[in-house]
């Protein structure tokens, strides 16, 4: 699915055959150009031998709440997830095959880095479960950049993919529910700063002191805290928009009372109030643990205390390898 590649076929045709198809693809959400019955039959069969609907997907695992999806695209097997809450369905998607950025608690840095995706093949991992969802009719509400990959390293067509599923012609996901993860990439949270659109930014934060984030995630070396927290600050500045600091919860290794107050103090140090810290529940890959509920609770009554609002994100899928890359990196072996 190559927009472009599309228009490039339909040259010859009507100039209204390009809208059939954008109508097709997002929002009668087709996975064959037979059913576009507006289509002559030999344009039909032309576009299915040259730009198939379908996906290639190797491995669907469920449980309650969740769908994990490993689709190959060219050769390369990216992950993909649906949440589902009770009103929203929300899909992580992933930006790169791989990520070069090895932070030593993620399944997706021991793949190594093999490419960008394109901003469809990022779009394609949306269409994947909007076409599920429709048979229960039901909508994505919701889309994550907090796959396999960093966003802002990939940062054309992330936007691009944006672009794509905000269009209100299309599948129609306002920009206030989609929301970009990022591990501190500094150049690409000041050029999000000056786009005219409305999407979220997360940032993994991990760690309140600069010795242990460098030991969890070696990017901190190029972007240390205090550069980091201070482009989130003039972020918030330039867009009025709050942030979430994102913080996984290590057993015994970033989790104490005493790492609790002190990310409280270097977050009230560097930024404003308007930001909240989202507490994730680690899904384990083998080297580090997650935090025990007794010390999960102890860690977010101090920030509570503090006056900083949290937001917990509990585990979904610990039983289908939900932790990124843990799926893609069966194929890879």
């Amino acid at each position: 699915m190559d927009l472009e590649k599309i228009k490039e076929q339909l040259k010859n045709e009507p100039s209204f055959r390009y809208k059939q198809a954008f109508q097709a693809i997002f929002v009668n959400l087709c996975v064959n150009w037979d059913e576009v019955s507006g289509f002559p039959k030999a344009l039909r069969e032309k576009l299915n031998k040259k730009l198939p609907l379908d996906l290639l997907v190797l491995n669907s695992e469920n449980q309650t709440g969740s769908e994990k999806v490993a689709i190959n695209f060219q050769g390369d097997v990216v992950e993909a997830v649906l949440m589902k809450h009770s009103r929203r369905n929300t899909v992580c998607v992933s930006s790169q095959v791989g990520c070069a950025l090895k932070c030593d608690f993620c399944a997706t840095g021991e793949l190594g880095y093999k490419r960008n995706l394109t901003a469809m093949e990022i779009v394609a991992q949306v269409l994947y479960f909007a076409r599920i969802l429709k048979k229960k009719n039901q909508k994505v509400s919701n889309v994550v950049f907090m796959g396999m990959g960093e966003p802002l390293k990939n940062y054309d067509e992330v936007m691009a993919a944006v672009r794509i599923l905000n269009d209100k012609d299309g599948l129609n996901i306002g920009a206030r529910k989609i929301s970009i993860s990022t591990v501190g990439i500094i150049s690409g949270i000041k050029k999000l700063s000056k786009e005219n659109l409305q999407v979220n930014l997360a940032v993994s934060l991990h760690a309140a002191n600069n010795d242990l984030r460098n030991e969890i995630m070696p990017i901190n070396k190029n972007f240390p805290l205090k550069n980091l927290l201070s482009s989130i600050k003039e972020y918030m500045k330039l867009t009025n928009r709050k942030v979430m600091i994102e913080y996984v919860m290590l057993n015994e290794v970033n989790d104490s009372e005493k790492q609790a107050k002190e990310l409280v103090d270097v977050l009230k140090t560097f930024l404003p109030q308007l930001f909240s810290v989202n507490l994730i529940a680690y899904n384990e890959t083998g080297k580090y643990k997650p935090s025990t509920a007794a010390r999960s609770r102890k860690f977010k009554h101090v920030l509570e205390r503090s006056g900083i609002s949290v937001i917990e994100r509990y585990r979904f899928g610990g039983d289908i390898k939900a932790a990124c890359g843990q799926l893609a990196g069966v194929y890879k072996k």
